[in-house]
């Protein structure tokens, strides 16, 4: 009992965390599972029938009548025929004509049959024939029509005409379809060829600068991360301004001064420039795991197979780059499944190269069919995790231990120093030159048109009616508000759920670590579904919906990049003694005493790295919000990719700057907080003598 009571406190506060984690990402990811797999069998007509006839019933009388009469009115020949057949069949009539007949025989064979009705079977006929035309073809319409008076259940049988059921048949039209199959091919090969290139290109920069092989190594790592704090569609934007059939390069450089090409059939668009666009954005996340691999080698082991008269190659080949073959691994498996989950560079560059994603938003955003949208957002993560598992298991074969020691002080070989210097500096240039244009098309009229230098993509988006009532920047204050609330909110959470797991070493602990990781292993497309899904009507309660709300989009963005700070935190209290807080505790203080005043202050960084992350992400994220953003609440990110899609290069690269700006802006102020260390100090100290 004793015990029971000392540790009530943490007991306590894990279940409430544990509560918040299992309704605000388990269960969404658990609702897209649950989604995939829900069937809708075809109902029977004269029960599809009746179910119409009710809807139509609460439409008021006088709408009633004048709907009906413009929808049976606006029926194409094949439609009424169809309908003819229908109408027979509700008032228990056999159709008498072959349905897989030619057009134009049961067209002939429907009129028959109507004129052969007695007048007591056409009087039937006239009266449930425009009942079967809403019934077959007018049926969606009145669906969306009585949305507000329907429950969600009413609503999806009526649009679809289907009942429940469970079943993989969802999962089945990635191989019935050819639409699908078409873009699972796509999705399979770009990520295949951009996972390797990506990964080639973010190795060359990260072996050379923890090699001294790189001019500007310090510079240049900090270069190489820029896409990471940008929209994800700057890069594709700033391609087409460079690259495209109107771009600097193609038409301005290579047509109309040299005369070289044809613009208009040499550009960007197309897999070429997808790839090109995808690389470039997906460098950075393959450079952070492998400058992290290279830097932690052992560089003796390099040095003794040199001196065993081991020539330059000799050494890269059979020791360097095997011991960094687990890393190598790893950045393919994630820019692969990053690639697969990604559908803004695809729609704005190749727009005619169908690919997963793509379908998933259309799914979502044109048509609302969650269940299909739903089975592709699994479907885009089985094929990383099965080359993960096959990875993981070819890996288990070797041994990759090594001590953790300085780098080699082997020369480079000149020209692989040249070769090094060229990738690098080449990579980093062609980003530079791309943001460069971004800036540049932000203070132009109109890009290689009209160069009069302008504010007005800043102050009023430059296109009558592009946004409702949100122009130019101000899309940037409702991601900055929304980044805002959720940033201290999910620091503050991860790093107290790395202290109840690492410290209090609660029961169940490490399973709210589990679900707190799963936004890092699932492409946030899946959270964005599973948003949808789980709170468009919880429990059934209509005032409970949070879609459309900027609660929803706080919500998602807080617990899907709260596991950066978690897993800080614990890496942080890893490394710091307990006996601080156990003394702490002999002298009387509170679990809570103990966190704020002990532990807090020691976990400083982490509870800011997990803040900042928030906060960044927060305003650069695209694949999750974009299905949660509504008229009053438009993020920046999902702005700037309806602008670049529709050809406002403008609004998108004044956006972009606006993000970028606040961004640098927020880590230089981190930054320079960080390198005041009196003032953590005084923080250290206070804690200590209250503890």
């Amino acid at each position: 009992m004793a015990r029971l009571l000392r540790h009530f406190p943490a007991y306590s506060a894990t279940a409430a965390l544990g509560l918040i984690l299992l309704v605000f990402i388990a269960l969404p990811v658990g609702m897209v599972l649950s989604e995939s797999v829900r069937l809708a069998g075809p109902i029977p007509l004269h029960d599809l029938a009746r179910i119409t006839e009710d809807a139509l019933e609460r439409l008021d009388p006088a709408d009633r009548a004048r709907q009906t009469e413009r929808w049976v009115g606006s029926l194409r020949p094949e439609e009424r025929t169809a309908t003819v057949a229908g109408a027979l069949a509700l008032v228990g009539m056999n159709v008498p004509w072959d349905r897989r007949a030619p057009f134009d025989e049961q067209a002939a064979a429907a009129e028959a049959a109507v004129r052969g009705l007695t007048a007591a079977q056409r009087q039937k006929f006239d009266a449930v024939y425009p009942l079967a035309a809403i019934t077959l073809h007018k049926r969606i319409a009145l669906a969306f029509r009585l949305r507000d008076k329907l429950t969600p259940a009413e609503f999806d049988q009526l649009r679809e005409g289907t009942r429940q059921g469970y079943g993989l048949d969802h999962y089945m039209a990635v191989f019935n379809s050819p639409r699908l199959q078409t873009a699972f091919r796509n999705s399979l090969s770009l990520s295949a060829v951009v996972s390797v290139v990506a990964t080639a290109t973010g190795f060359v920069i990260a072996y050379g600068i923890n090699r001294g092989a790189i001019l500007g190594s310090r510079l240049v790592r900090y270069l190489t991360l820029i896409p990471l704090v940008s929209p994800p569609v700057v890069i594709a934007t700033a391609s087409i301004l460079m690259f495209g059939r109107n771009g600097a390069v193609t038409k301005g450089l290579l047509q109309d001064t040299f005369g070289l090409i044809d613009a208009d059939q040499t550009n960007l668009y197309g897999w070429g420039g997808v790839i090109l666009a995808q690389t470039l954005a997906h460098v950075p996340h393959a450079f952070i795991i492998l400058d992290n691999v290279l830097s932690k080698h052992d560089g003796r082991i390099e040095e003794a197979a040199a001196s065993q008269g081991a020539s330059a190659w000799q050494v890269f080949a059979r020791v360097t780059l095997p011991m960094t073959q687990p890393g190598i691994a790893r950045s393919l498996v994630l820019v692969f499944m990053l690639i697969m989950t990604d559908f803004g560079n695809p729609l704005i560059i190749g727009r005619d190269i169908p690919v997963l994603a793509g379908i998933l938003y259309d799914e979502m955003t044109g048509f609302q069919n969650t269940r299909l949208a739903a089975a592709v957002a699994v479907w885009m993560i089985l094929p990383a995790l099965l080359i993960y598992v096959l990875i993981e298991r070819i890996g288990r074969r070797k041994r990759y231990a090594s001590a953790v020691g300085a780098p080699p002080e082997l020369p480079v070989p000149a020209q692989a120093r040249f070769a090094l210097n060229a990738v690098a500096w080449g990579v980093i240039g062609l980003t530079l030159v791309l943001y460069g244009a971004i800036v540049l098309a932000s203070f132009v009229k109109i890009w290689r048109v009209d160069h009069t230098p302008t504010l007005a993509w800043y102050i009023t988006g430059g296109v009558a009616g592009f946004v409702s009532e949100q122009h130019g920047v101000t899309a940037v204050w409702e991601s900055v508000k929304v980044a805002g609330l959720a940033a201290p909110v999910g620091g503050m959470l991860a790093v107290a759920l790395a202290y109840l797991v690492e410290r209090a070493r609660v029961p169940g602990g490490n399973a709210l670590g589990f679900i707190a990781l799963l936004p890092a292993i699932l492409p946030g497309v899946i959270l964005g579904v599973g948003y949808v899904v789980a709170f468009n009507l919880p429990l059934g309660i209509k005032s409970l919906a949070l879609t459309g709300t900027m609660v929803i989009l706080v919500l998602n963005i807080l617990f899907a990049n709260m596991f950066i700070g978690y897993l800080a935190g614990r890496a942080v209290l890893q490394r710091y003694d307990a006996v601080v807080e156990e003394a702490a505790e002999s002298l009387g203080a509170s679990l809570w005493q103990r966190f704020a005043w002990v532990t807090l202050p020691v976990m400083r960084h982490a509870l800011v790295l997990g803040t900042l992350y928030v906060f960044v992400h927060g305003l650069t994220t695209l694949s999750a919000v974009i299905f949660l953003v509504s008229p009053a609440h438009k993020l920046a990110s999902v702005e700037i990719f309806d602008a670049a899609e529709r050809g406002h290069y403008g609004v998108a690269s004044a956006l972009s700057v606006t993000i970028l700006l606040i961004v640098f802006a927020v880590m230089g102020l981190i930054h320079w907080m960080e390198r005041r260390g009196p003032v953590w100090a005084k923080v250290g100290a206070l804690a200590a003598d209250r503890a």
